[in-house]
Parts: structure tokens; sequence; C-alpha cells
């Protein structure tokens, strides 16, 4: 499997090439266009159980899409639903903790499951809920606005909002909290927040889909019932 990304980091596409036999796992609605020559089946990842867990709790769509390439190998372009960038992780036997909506695609031999990364707030409605995604291939993961990558080291510690988190790799350690108390959780835009500590890899996003809902809805058009 070969990926070129195009147009990052603002409306980034994927410009997937699969080799002979070679499948892929797309999150539901993310193909844009293919060769003719795919094959498509849809499913519940995982089974029933998971399916569910990862729909409900990871944000994820309940089916997901296996494309697989005939004979003379294929082409197939994806994209996420927000603007913004897409990132390739290439892992060898390692585990990233994904942020419910990141996930984009993964090759054969990348396991997604779902797991708590900490408890929903009773504040801002933001909960910091992940997909496990382990095994030996290619993760390919999106962002709502351009991806910032730390590497943090053994020791180092790091603040960020759990709307701007993208992943991060399962040997950092983490602290679900909530910032600034009651007054500014309701008042001042902040919900919860997670301390990363190194060693190991983050990847952020540059824009928060909640503080832009927060923006926009305001400026909704207000209906009449009457």
């Amino acid at each position: 499997m070969k990926v070129n990304l195009l147009y990052r980091p603002s409306y980034s596409l994927a410009d997937v090439d699969l080799d002979s036999g070679e499948k892929i796992t797309v999150e539901s609605g993310s193909m844009v266009a293919m060769t003719p020559d795919l094959q498509v089946q849809t499913s519940m990842k995982g089974g029933l159980m998971k399916s569910l867990a990862r729909s409900v709790l990871g944000g994820e769509s309940f089916f997901m899409n296996t494309f697989q390439a005939g004979n003379q190998g294929g082409k197939i372009q994806l994209a996420p639903t927000l603007p913004g960038d897409v990132f390739t992780l290439d892992l060898a036997g390692e585990s990233y903790l994904v942020q419910s909506g990141s996930f984009l695609a993964s090759s054969e031999g990348v396991n997604t499951d779902t797991k708590w990364g900490g408890a929903k707030t009773f504040f801002g409605g933001e909960g910091l809920i992940m997909l496990r995604c382990s095994g030996s291939g290619m993760l390919l993961l999106s962002s709502y606005g351009a991806i910032h990558e730390l590497n943090l080291t053994a020791g180092e510690t790091f603040t960020v909002d759990t709307g701007h988190l993208v992943a991060f790799s399962e040997q950092i350690g983490f602290r679900v909290r909530s910032i600034g108390g009651l007054a500014s959780t309701f008042l001042g835009g902040e919900g919860l927040v997670v301390d990363l500590s190194g060693p190991g890899k983050v990847l952020l996003q540059t824009r928060s889909v909640g503080a832009f809902l927060d923006w926009l809805l305001p400026r909704l058009p207000k209906t009449n019932n009457s």
C-alpha cells in the first residue's frame, strides 16, 4: 500500500494505491473515488458488540467498508468529513489511542477496538472517548484543521484540551481532569483537559469541533413556531 497525501493541510485527500488483492478498511462515507475493479464489502467490524461499542462510545460508524483490489491492483481516494489534514502512521506492533471521529482508514493487520480513555464530563458534554488501534500496518487519521505532532521525552508532561486531541501512543501516561473549576467550565469555554506524560508521540488538531459549534449555533436563524 502506498499513500500520497494531497492538498494538505486544509482540504487533504489521501490517494491510496493498492497492490494485487490488498485490502483497506475505510470509515463509512470517506470514499471519494476509486478504480472500478475494487470490490467492497460492508460489515460490522469485529462483530455486533464491538461495532455497537465503536458506534455508541467511540463516535464512529456502526458499519465499516473494506475495499479489496483486483489482480491488477487498484486505487482509492479518501477524505475526512471536516476540512482538515490526514496523517499516516506505519504501525509495527504498536498501539495508539485515537480520538473518536479521527479514524479514517487502516490496512490489514491493524485492529480497531473501543476503549474508555476517561470519564465523560458533566460540564461541557465533552469526553475523552478513544479507539484503540494496534498491530502492524498503515493507519490513516484525520483532523479538523492541521495536525501538530509532538514527541514527548521520558517524564515530560503536556496538557491538552480534549477537543484538540487526535491520537497518542498507548505507552503515554494520561490523566483527564476539568480545568479552572465550575465557574471557568461554564463561563470560560473550557471543559476537560488531559495531562499527557512521555515518552511517546502525540498528535493534536489546530481546531476544535466543539469550539466551532459553540461559535456557530448561537448565530443560526431561530425558527418561529407560532
